[in-house]
Formats: C-alpha cells, structure tokens, sequence
C-alpha cells in the first residue's frame, strides 16, 4: 500500500472510495444512455399506448356486440326450435296414440268385426277421406288383417281433421295393403280409374319403423305421389312378437322451409340441421349451408372444417352460446338450439363483420385526441430530463465527499483490530477489547465476537485433548474386546485335522466392533460332536459379554453328557437367575454321533437349520422351535433327530444371513441364501460359507451391515470316505 495525501493507495479506504466513484460513474453514463433512448422512445411508447387503447375501444365494442348478439340470437334460436319442436312433439303423440290402438286391435282380433275400406274416389277428392292402397301384385281381398285395421278408419279421420299439422295419416300392413287418410284422394287414382300401386314395405318411413323398433322421424323425403318435401313419423306394431303393421303420419315441410328463407338478411340467416348434421333447411344457395337431398347432402360432423365440426357435434346435443366460427372464408357468429324431439337443431347465422361500423366511427374520433396528447407529452419530457441532469450532478459531488469521510471513520477501527489479531496469531497476548473498537456498529460486534471467540477457542481446544485421549483408549479396549471376543470362538482350521470322519468350519463378522452372535463346535467324547449357533440380543460390548456367559455355559452343561433339551433347559434356568437386564439368546444346539451320522437337536428360538442329504440339495430343516434363553424361567425344549450319511452337510446361520438388506430396503432373504448354497452343494464346508457370504456382498453392495453375519458349515464323511463321499 501507498499513501498519497492522507489516502492508502490499495487500501480499505481506497477500495471504498474507488467502488463508490466507480458506482457513480455508472450511474451516470447508464442514466445518461437512458434518457437519450427515452426521448427517441417515448413517443413509440405514447404511439403503442395509443394502438393499445384503440385496441381496447374495439375489444370492448366487439364485446358489447357479442353479448347482444349472444342474448339476441340465442333467445330467437331457441324460439324457432321451440316452435317446431312443438309442431312434431303433435304429430309424435298422435302417431303413439295411433299405436297404441292398432296394438290394442291386434291383440284382442276376436273383439272385432271386420270393416270395409274403400279404394280412393274422385268424388272424395278435396275432403277428408278413409282410403285403401295397396303394392302392385297384392290383392287386398286376400289379405287377413285389412278388414282388422279398417277399424281405426274412424280415429284416424277424426285425428286428421282435428290437426293443422299432418297431411297424411296411414296405416300399412305387412302384407302390402295401406289404410290412408287425406283430402287428395285424385292423386292415387290412375287414368283407367284404378288405384296406384305403392311399395308400402319399402317406403323409408315402414323401413326404418322396422329397423328400429321403435317410433321415429325419417329424414326430409319426396311424397310418392307429388314429389313435395316432407317428413314422416312412423311406429311399429307387433303382435305376439312379430311386426303386423307400421302406422304412421305425413307432415309438409313448405311451411318452415319457406319460413327459413325468408329469414336471410344482410348478414344474417337461420338454417335447421337433421340428426345426422345434415342441412334441411337455409336460404343459402351455396357454401357449407346449402340444402341438398338427404341421400347426398354432407355430415357437417365430419365437416374438414373442424371447428365447425365440433361445433354441429355440440348443438346437436344441447343450446350453444355465441360461437364465433370462419365459415366458407368469413368469420360468422353462430348460435344454436336443440329440438328435443326430432334430434334436429335450429342455427343462427350472421356475419361478424356487420357488427363491427360502430366501432369505426369511434376509433377516428379517438385519434384525434390522441395526437393532441402526445405533443404535450414530448414538451413534459424534455422538461424533466433537463432537471435530472442538474440533479445527478449535485448528487455526485456530495457522494464524493462522503465516501471519503465514511471511509476514514470505517478503516481506522478496522486497521487497529487487525493489528490485535496479527500480535495474537504471533504468541502475544490474548485479544482484549479497546475503546477504539467501541464504534456502535458491526465493527464494534466483531471485535467483541473475536475476543469471545479467542476464550472459547482456547477452551475448545483442552476439551478436544482429552477427549482425544478419552477416545484412543476406548478404542484400545474395544480393539482388545473384539481380539478376546475371537479368541473365545474356535478359529483354527482344519479344526480337527486328525479326524476323517467330518470336516467344519464356521466364520462370525460383527456389525460392531464387537458382536452378539456366536458359534461352538467342540469333543464332547470320541465320538460325540457339539455343535452351536447362536443369536444374542443387542450389539456391542453387553451383546459381546452375555455372549460369552452364554457360550461358556453352553460348553460346560454339554461336557457333563445331557442331551440338548437339558443343556437348554439348564442354560436358561441359571442365565434367568440373574437377568436383570432382560437379555436373551436363541441358540441352536445339536450333537453329531461321528458313527452313525445322527444329530440330535434342540432349538431355542433360533433360525431354521439347513441340510444337504447325499447327492441331493440343500432344503430348511423346518424344526420345532422353543423359547428363547433367558426369557422365562422352568421352560423346557424338545428334540428332534437328523440323519446324516456320508456326505451329507448342515448349514447354521443367524439371522444375519436372511436379513442382510441392500440400499433399496430389499431383504436377502432364505430363498437367495438356499440358492447360494445349491450353487455348489458339495464344496467343502467353507467354500461353502465363502459362496454365502460372496452372495450376500453381491446383494448388499454399499449398504451399511446392520447386525451380525454368523455361520457354520460341517460335512459328515464317515469311516470309508473313498466308496461313499461324492465328488465335487
């Protein structure tokens, strides 16, 4: 550092300095660079609030528009689906009625006589008349139910007369033959005088009755007779089952059609749609909305237009708000409204363009005093900027000044404690607090947590020694714990090089540093071999003492020759004599007769042994369990006999082995420990153990071992190895 008028040059002061002015500097170059840019954009910015602004007139002035057009198109919608829907929701109830007595007569045949009907006259022509047609080739004389459906000739003529909707009423048979009301009786007869023939069962309304079963309303189609368009209502009659007549009612369109043509105006339009999305009825001489006949006309469902589609789907089924749609290149408002009894739907159409001359007129008035505006505008501007200019000038001279006084107030403090710190990191005295560090702001706190800190840190530091020394010696004893602890179990091997009749071999890893588990194999005479596995419970160094207590006692109630319910029995009447801390350990205990290959056993709560028979797989020997040592005293045990040949292994564990769990929580369980074993069933005692253990590593990886892993292995060769033993 160099100092230049009262100034460290690379200092704190100097670096408070230089940040302040270069901060300043900044400031002014970017406000500067700003207030240029504002003043070639604020007049973009007034133009694009302007556009804005227009944008919102036409927003809300086409949003006004859409509500009254939504309210007005959607009330005249449903009025004209109203209207219609009423016209056929008539005709529908007389054509039920109609059903309901032509089922009555069918069913009830004996009741009546048989009534004559007439074929059509020209005297009858122009008054309503009951009247008879039939298909080409059928001869009503013959026909068995005509005289049975003459019946209804007289509701039928007073159904017509009191309607203003049906042109027609008719009744048709199976058999061919039609009974017919209406006032145009010349249309049926012939030149000669005969009646025309009509195919009564292929006409569209008998068809599709008797298709469906039920009343329906056929599609728009041309009379027979006068190629005029009309609807027709129709409903089958069954009898025991079978289809006996289709009655049915005609209902002239001309009226609605001419009623939808006249509805077209500049912009606007209604059309009706049938069921299937097709257009029956519109002004329209072309476009999407023209009427063609039904066999040919378009399914506007499947319109490519899918919009639209999606829309014809929609008002089919239910009313529809004000929709806005682009039809045939120009966008169009559309309202529609269902009619409940046909299927059909009514639509209004009007072109949204029309809607839009308001909103002209308001928009030319509205720039005007807009560009008033923006002059006034710039004059404000120009005056601000000037006045902000004299303003970051003052500004500037003033943080100057206060950068270099703030900066004196704020090193000097500061170049004291760190002089104190450097003479106490040099062997010095310990930091003591000096009124020059009293500065009422951070400066002050950190001196005074420096000085706390230098008590504590000198505290910290006689607390680590000896808890340094503390842990190395408790880390000696478990050293020699876990050296004592392996000591205590058999770990030579070949543990009994002299004997060829059986080979065994056991292997204990703790999970602590010293552990629960443990394992004995020992002489109890010649021809006698014990052999434990046992389970403490708990870890650590009270895991590893009961461990020892158990595993003595064990050995020493063996030697004096019970069998291994009593050495059970009597290890765990002596350990519940003074349990206080209510520990306990499952023990398996067996005694191998080296002569004949029998084990006799006993278990106390301990896992499920595991046996290889000669030339066969290992399988769970699943034995009967007793309670576990140490929990009860007066508990007695049971045995059981295993028989081994030569050849045969038994495998022990503790519970270690099937527990072993990996980093996904998944156990290691007795299937993968079995299928261990199996892999090489007949190694040697431990490359047997060796095999598990390489098993379990694989399945655990890096997961931590959370309990003992303990086992044993032994072979039972017997006395003539060569002629028995397989080979591995």
């Amino acid at each position: 550092m160099k100092i230049v008028r009262g100034i460290k040059i690379g200092g704190l002061q100097s670096k408070i300095f230089n940040l302040l002015l270069v901060f300043l500097i900044a400031f002014m170059l970017v406000y500067s660079a700003v207030s240029l840019y504002n003043q070639r954009e604020l007049g973009n910015i007034v133009q694009e609030a302007s556009a804005q602004q227009q944008a919102s007139i036409v927003t809300v002035s086409e949003q006004t528009m859409d509500a009254m057009l939504n309210s007005f198109m959607s009330r005249t919608t449903a009025l004209q689906a109203y209207i219609a829907n009423d016209i056929f929701a008539d005709v529908e109830t007389d054509v039920l009625t109609l059903q309901t007595f032509a089922t009555e007569l069918f069913d009830h045949e004996e009741l009546f006589a048989p009534h004559p009907v007439e074929n059509p006259s020209m005297e009858t022509d122009g008054q309503p008349a009951v009247m008879l047609i039939h298909e080409e080739g059928v001869d009503p004389s013959e026909s068995e139910k005509l005289g049975l459906v003459g019946n209804m000739s007289e509701i039928m003529l007073a159904m017509y007369n009191a309607s203003d909707k049906m042109s027609s009423i008719f009744v048709g048979t199976a058999d061919g033959n039609m009974v017919l009301v209406n006032n145009r009786s010349s249309i049926y007869i012939a030149e000669d005088g005969s009646p025309l023939p009509l195919a009564i069962t292929h006409r569209p309304w008998y068809v599709q009755a008797a298709e469906a079963g039920k009343l329906i309303f056929t599609g728009v189609e041309l009379d027979a007779y006068t190629d005029t368009p009309m609807l027709e209502c129709a409903a089958p009659v069954y009898h025991d089952g079978e289809l006996v007549a289709v009655v049915s009612a005609d209902v002239y369109l001309n009226s609605i059609a001419d009623y939808v043509r006249d509805t077209s105006s500049d912009g606007g339009f209604l059309c009706v749609l049938n069921e299937n999305g097709q257009v029956l009825f519109s002004p329209q001489q072309d476009g999407v909305f023209k009427v063609e006949l039904s066999s040919s006309a378009p399914d506007l469902r499947k319109s490519e237009n899918e919009a639209l589609a999606a829309y014809v789907e929609q008002a089919l089924k239910q009313r529809t708000s004000l929709t806005q749609l682009e039809i045939d290149g120009k966008e169009y408002y559309v309202s529609g409204a269902p009619m409940e009894t046909l299927g059909w739907t009514v639509l209004s159409v009007v072109e949204k363009e029309v809607t839009r001359q308001p909103t002209t007129t308001m928009l030319s008035q509205y720039e005007e005093i807009n560009n008033n505006a923006l002059a006034s505008y710039e004059k404000g501007v120009k005056r601000s900027a000037q006045t902000m200019i004299v303003l970051t000038i003052l500004i500037f001279v003033a943080a100057i000044t206060g950068a270099l006084v703030l900066g004196a107030r704020i090193v000097k403090p500061l170049e004291n404690l760190t002089k104190r710190i450097n003479a106490q990191g040099s062997g010095g005295a310990d930091f003591v607090m000096d009124e020059s560090f009293r500065t009422g702001d951070e400066i002050e706190f950190l001196a005074e947590s420096f000085a706390s800190l230098t008590k504590r840190t000198q505290n910290y530091i006689g607390e680590i020694i000896a808890i340094t020394a503390e842990k190395k010696r408790i880390g000696t004893e478990l050293a020699l714990a876990t050296r004592i602890q392996a000591d205590m179990l058999p770990n030579i091997f070949p543990a009994f090089p002299e004997r060829p009749d059986f080979d065994v071999y056991a292997s204990m890893s703790p999970a602590k540093e010293v552990g629960g588990d443990f394992y004995d194999f020992f002489l109890i005479d010649d021809t006698h071999l014990g052999l434990v596995m046992a389970d403490v419970s708990g870890k650590g160094v009270p895991a590893a003492l009961f461990m020892m207590i158990s595993k003595i006692l064990v050995q020493n109630f063996a030697m004096t020759g019970r069998s291994p319910a009593e050495v059970l029995r009597k290890v765990n009447d002596q350990i519940c004599q003074n349990n206080r801390e209510e520990m306990f350990v499952t023990v398996w205990f067996g005694i191998l007769d080296t002569v004949t290959g029998k084990i006799t056993a006993a278990n106390a709560g301990h896992e499920y042994p595991v046996l290889m028979k000669t030339g066969e797989k290992f399988e769970l020997v699943k034995d009967k369990h007793g309670f576990v040592i140490g929990g009860m005293e007066g508990m007695r045990y049971k045995e059981y006999e295993l028989q081994m040949t030569p050849g045969s292994r038994l495998f022990l564990y503790t519970d270690g082995v099937p527990e072993a769990t990996n980093a996904e929580k998944e156990l290691f369980g007795t299937d993968r420990m079995l299928e261990a074993l199996n892999r090489v069933p007949n190694a040697s005692p431990e490359m047997i153990l060796k095999n598990v253990r390489n098993a379990v590593d694989a399945f655990v990886k890096d997961a931590e071992q959370f309990d003992d892993l303990t086992m044993l292995c032994v072979e039972y060769i017997g006395t003539n190895k060569e002629e028995t033993t397989p080979q591995p």
